[in-house]
């Protein structure tokens, strides 16, 4: 903003230096320890010694104008990049007299560094404004006074007073409908890997909210006052206050590391941040994942007391409701479940399981009553691990998982702290955030997220996202022990080696300490030690081999294995990332699930060969023809397009499909076709077909056309057809989700592609996404010698057009490729890639090295 006539850069040049020296004095106090809210206090005191001397170099004493801080430098807060927000209250006569000195006042502020907002009205235009827009309220309210006069003080407070605008019931009911919006915005969850520290749940923005309301409510100015009043308890108020110091310090930090407005915890500052403030890499945790717990921890915090507290505020409104026993123990209060008389749990520890069972029995309940949520916060400490437990108590936990609503229970367990005192391996894992793009949430709410996905399973109901889940589930014998093991899946990460066998021995001392027998404690080891078995299966083997099904089939061994492993693995996928569960790992999972089931039912002794694979599902596929009204004729003359491996690869119901796109097709003519997946739309994935002459360089073509035509493939399964020809099919996804893709134009745009000079069909260049900068996973790569090629192991950072760069290094090293799989696990890639030189063999030592070299330089050159 530059200055109008009659600035005074002299000044300004002088008040810039000065606040850059002052807050580097701060940044160095903050480095060496200093607490945060210290720290901004003092910042917002150099301001307004800044401010006041602007004031008084551009407006007399005399002026009829006063100038006030609000908002968040009303309360005496500034953060190294807060904003400075100021009113000018003059009546309208003032203000137009003045408005050239108040012009050159903010522009000076300008000229020295200092951002400043303001608005300038009279106390009637206070009244107004704070009438039409509660946030002008929530500033007003925390104003504090640079240069005023004290009766200008009093004329401010007078004109928003509750009877004039706003009254305190009004107002807190417009304040939680805010908080509920702002919340929406953060899928209310403040376990986000990103999350915001000031608006987010949990946030510091909320512990303002609960002092606005204090302020408007009870005409107090800090959350401790409410403590005489006996709206607040002093353990609730000692924790909100530590949060809050813990809050301040992380976003303190952050402005300094950002060096900019930022409120944003961005995996750019993350690590920056964590090590400013001291957090270091050890052999189970990386120093900004340490971090990042105790944020998540503190969210928490402030979450459940400030649902506590504005419990009791609507109560202040609203009245005491007369209570509805329920039981002995327990009663309803305006819908919140209570215990009757104080010091329940004290009194009686099987009364904790006891809570949670009666708030199971009574859907319409609308949560724990604050002061009984309080007295469980207080006894915490005094509730045993479960190995420390009574029989008895043990038994009452395990009725809970047997009874009504146990997920919900587990989650309301989690979130009061009781599942961390019951399960301290749990404590261990709350808020243990996994610094990458994979794992978008917290141990402990994936762990949650995975349970609801596996209640989804058991309310019967079809979900389109899971094929088979809801038909699978009634086959368990005793639901609860798969909950148990979706509970104990991951609870061993962060503590060194495989968290798989880690937890399978947490599950077997769990579940023996609790009194299950021997086949049921051995189903929920086995489980969680192999809960990753049918995934990597799926995802990084062919299960169209009979094979492999054997293999995985005397690995699972049993039905009642098999439909647990199942629905936890698809329970799991689902609950790591919205992104990750897709159409195509749902059909995987349920082809690998039916196909072991049918194995299973045959015998492991009698293994299914591939002949009799081919015959199957040449014959089903017959069948589908004919009821479409094609005659044996033509479809002898489809099948024969078709490389006999296509019958042991793909499905019947696909190889109709296929059938089709060849039918009337003369001999050599290219065939390109796609479709959506049966049943779903295409932004569910898309099936395509390539066959026709054999051409070098036709798959990285393909691969490369379905990258820029924004498509990402899944699976590439690439076939020699008869007569010199490829027989190519390929599983893809759109790369943006928004709009479903049209089959008919992707074949006809591909078709084109194909038509040319494939030569010039080259990669597309992409700078790499934001997020993926901070996740670099070194290449490796690995191969090994079989039938028919080398197969080709390739990790690597994940990013658009990667399998297309992969495919254009493959044909200039004039290599055949045969089959691709691709998977995606945030930002990390695992593709397997078969591959042979020109005569279909194994890769001699020289063309394996040329090879390697060349996919490193590809791949360490695009990260760079």
């Amino acid at each position: 903003m530059s200055t109008p006539a009659g600035g005074d850069p002299a000044w300004s040049a002088a008040a810039k230096a000065a606040q850059a020296r002052i807050d580097a004095r701060l940044a160095r106090r903050f480095d060496t320890g200093h607490p945060a809210d210290r720290l901004i206090a003092l910042r917002a005191r150099a301001v307004d010694a800044q401010v006041r001397a602007a004031w008084r170099r551009c407006i007399p004493e005399e002026a009829p104008l006063a100038l006030f801080a609000v908002g968040g430098y009303g309360r005496g807060e500034l953060f190294p990049q807060s904003d400075i927000d100021l009113l000018v209250l003059a009546e309208p006569e003032a203000q137009r007299a003045w408005e050239t000195a108040l012009a050159r006042f903010v522009a000076l502020l300008w000229d020295a560094g200092l951002e400043a907002s303001h608005a300038v009205r009279s106390a009637q235009e206070c009244t107004a404004a704070a009438a039409d827009d509660h946030s002008v309220l929530t500033a007003l309210i925390e104003a504090r006074p640079l240069c005023a006069a004290a009766a200008t003080e009093e004329a401010l407070r007078d004109a928003i007073a509750p009877s004039r605008v706003w009254p305190p019931e009004a107002f807190f009911e417009a304040k939680c409908e805010e908080q509920r919006r702002r919340h929406a915005r953060f899928g209310d969850t403040s376990d986000n890997l990103e999350p915001n520290l000031k608006d987010g749940p949990g946030g510091l923005r909320d512990l303002h909210l609960l002092g606005w309301l204090a302020l408007r409510s009870f005409g107090v100015h800090a959350l401790d006052r409410l403590i005489e009043l006996g709206r607040l308890g002093w353990d609730e108020a000692g924790a909100l206050e530590r949060e809050r110091r813990a809050l301040c310090r992380l976003r303190y930090g952050l402005h300094l590391v950002a060096g900019r407005r930022e409120e944003r915890l961005r995996f750019d500052y993350q690590k920056l941040l964590a090590a400013r403030l001291g957090f270091a890499d050890d052999a189970d945790s990386l120093g900004v994942e340490k971090m990042m717990q105790g944020f998540y921890r503190s969210a928490a915090v402030v979450r459940r007391i400030g649902d506590r507290l504005l419990q009791r505020f609507e109560e202040h409104f609203e009245g005491v409701a007369a209570p509805e026993p329920i039981d002995a123990d327990f009663e309803r209060r305006g819908g919140w479940l209570a215990a009757r008389t104080p010091g329940w749990l004290a009194r009686d520890p099987a009364n904790l399981f006891a809570l949670f069972a009666a708030w199971a029995a009574d859907p319409g309940l609308r949560g724990l009553h604050s002061q009984s949520a309080r007295e469980l916060a207080q006894e915490l400490p005094q509730i045993p691990a479960y190995t420390d437990a009574t029989p008895a108590l043990r038994e009452a936990f395990l009725q809970l998982l047997r009874g009504p609503q146990p997920v919900r229970t587990l989650e309301r367990m989690a979130r009061s702290g009781v599942l961390g005192r019951w399960i301290p391996a749990f404590q261990r894992v709350s808020g243990r955030m996994q610094f990458d793009l994979f794992h978008v949430f917290t141990v402990d709410q994936h762990t949650l997220a995975v349970l609801r996905n596996l209640d989804q399973f058991a309310s019967g109901e079809a979900d389109p996202r899971f094929s088979i889940a809801h038909l699978v589930w009634p086959s368990l014998r005793k639901p609860e022990l798969l909950l148990l093991a979706g509970l104990f899946h991951d609870i061993g990460k962060g503590r060194g080696g495989d968290h798989s066998e880690i937890g399978a021995v947490d599950a077997r001392t769990f579940c023996e300490a609790h009194g299950l027998s021997e086949a049921d404690t051995a189903l929920v080891e086995w489980l969680v030690r192999r809960h990753l078995l049918m995934s990597v299966t799926a995802q990084k083997q062919d299960i169209t081999d009979p094979e492999v099904i054997h293999r995985f089939a005397a690995e699972v061994a049993d039905r009642q294995r098999l439909d647990a492993l199942y629905l936890l693995t698809c329970a799991d996928i689902a609950g790591t990332s919205p992104k990750l569960w897709n159409s195509w790992k749902d059909q995987l999972l349920a082809d690998l699930h039916t196909a072991t089931r049918l194995a299973l039912r045959r015998g492991l002794g009698q293994p299914v060969a591939a002949a009799e694979r081919i015959a199957e599902n040449r014959d089903a596929a017959r069948v589908l023809l004919l009821a479409a009204g094609h005659g044996e004729a033509d479809v002898a003359a489809m099948f024969a397009r078709m490389p006999d491996e296509n019958f042991l690869r793909s499905r019947p119901e696909q190889i109709a499909w296929q059938a089709t796109a060849l039918h009337g097709a003369r001999p050599f003519e290219p065939v390109v076709a796609a479709r959506a997946i049966p049943g779903r739309d295409g932004r569910d994935g898309l099936d395509v077909l390539v066959h026709m002459p054999d051409r070098d360089g036709l798959f990285a073509a393909i691969v490369i056309t379905l990258d820029r035509l924004g498509m990402s493939v899944l699976q590439a399964r690439v076939l020699d057809g008869p007569d010199g020809t490829i027989f190519d099919t390929f599983h893809v996804l759109p790369a943006e989700q928004r709009q479903a893709p049209e089959p008919a134009l992707l074949a006809s745009a591909l078709a084109r592609a194909l038509s040319g000079d494939l030569s010039r069909i080259l990669p597309a260049r992409r700078s790499q996404p934001r997020h993926l900068r901070h996740f670099r996973v070194a290449p490796q790569l690995d191969f090994t010698d079989m039938a028919g090629g080398t197969r080709i192991g390739l990790v690597c950072t994940d990013r658009p057009g990667l399998l297309a760069d992969v495919a254009r290094v493959l044909r200039e090293q004039r290599l055949r490729v045969h089959d691709a799989r691709i998977a995606t696990f945030g930002a990390r890639a695992e593709d397997l890639l078969l591959v042979s030189d020109e005569h279909n063999q194994a890769l001699a030592a020289a063309r394996r090295d040329a090879l390697r070299d060349a996919l490193l330089a590809a791949l360490d050159g695009e990260q760079r």
